[in-house]
């Protein structure tokens, strides 16, 4: 820990952090100092006498009591957590601490990921954990909403420390980082829906329109010239929050009964190289954070029972 050449200056104070960022051993000092910050992220500058304290002579030099109340992380320089310990010693500057925060032991915090409710038992979470949490996929980034529309929420990179108690309840989306061939650009939950149902399905783009092709979509028995079709759904910009209008089937479908196509089922439409049927079926309502695929899906499916009666 100390400096290897026992001829050197003892000096005041080594500063841990300096000495974590810049990847370099501890000097032999008096003191070591180290950045402890409260629930608020205020920090502190304290110094130790030892580099391998006791959480509780950290919360001691902090002036945090009663100490048995108090718990304490220390922020690692990617962005992960680890708890320190009252009474076991903690090496800052083996383990790589660049700050170390305290924090009252005695509630639990409630957030969401997309849709999940998730609970966290310090009030200050970091981006790296958050992303853990959220099981990431690659290619995606993680946003916190912030209130006052579009355009303002808050990209969470690794080493962010957010306080869970600031605000209430926060709220982080998983948005796709950039659009990459192989990627597909679709929010958690509406992937996580489409694997439930079982459908074979895959992500294109056509003309700068992103859309869903839903393979072999079950049709109502006997109501088509098919008994399946592949189901396109076309993602307007803005999707999940803007609404998806309309959808389209490949191959054409006629009815069984008369031959003809199903009301307002008759205008082709080019994607993909491909050739589809539009069923004009339109709906202005829409609930961002609500409704997605599933919604339009359970549209599709209503137009297509009701297409034949």
């Amino acid at each position: 820990m100390a400096d290897e050449n026992n001829n050197s200056p003892i000096m005041e104070f080594d500063d841990i952090g300096d000495a974590v960022r810049g990847h370099r051993p501890l000097h032999k000092a008096r003191k070591y100092r180290v950045d402890v910050a409260d629930e608020t992220l205020k920090t502190t500058k304290i110094k130790l006498d030892d580099p391998i304290p006791l959480g509780r002579q950290i919360l001691e030099a902090v002036g945090a009591h009663p100490v048995e109340e108090h718990g304490l992380i220390a922020v690692l320089g990617n962005g992960d957590f680890e708890d320190i310990s009252l009474d076991e010693p903690f090496d800052l500057r083996g383990r790589g601490a660049e700050k170390v925060i305290y924090f009252m032991t005695d509630r639990s915090f409630k957030f969401k990921i997309d849709h999940r409710d998730l609970e966290w038992g310090k009030s200050l979470i970091s981006g790296f954990v958050l992303k853990k949490l959220a099981s990431l996929p690659a290619g995606y980034d993680l946003y916190m909403e912030v209130p006052g529309g579009k355009g303002h929420d808050e990209l969470i990179e690794d080493c962010a420390v957010i306080n869970l108690g600031e605000r209430g309840v926060e709220r982080f989306i998983t948005v796709m980082a950039e659009t990459t061939e192989g990627l597909e650009p679709l929010p958690p939950k509406d992937r996580e829906y489409l694997e439930a149902e079982g459908f074979s399905y895959e992500f294109q783009t056509h003309g700068g329109q992103a859309g869903v092709i839903i393979k072999d979509f079950p049709l109502p028995e006997n109501a088509y010239n098919n008994d399946t079709a592949d189901l396109l759904i076309l993602l307007p910009r803005g999707y999940p929050d803007a609404r998806p209008d309309m959808f389209f089937v490949d191959p054409w479908l006629k009815l069984k009964k008369t031959g003809a196509e199903a009301r307002c089922a008759n205008v082709p439409h080019v994607f993909g190289n491909r050739t589809w049927q539009r069923w004009s079926r339109h709906s202005t309502a829409w609930r961002p954070g609500i409704d997605g695929l599933h919604t339009m899906v359970a549209r599709a499916r209503c137009a297509l029972e009701k297409g034949h009666v």
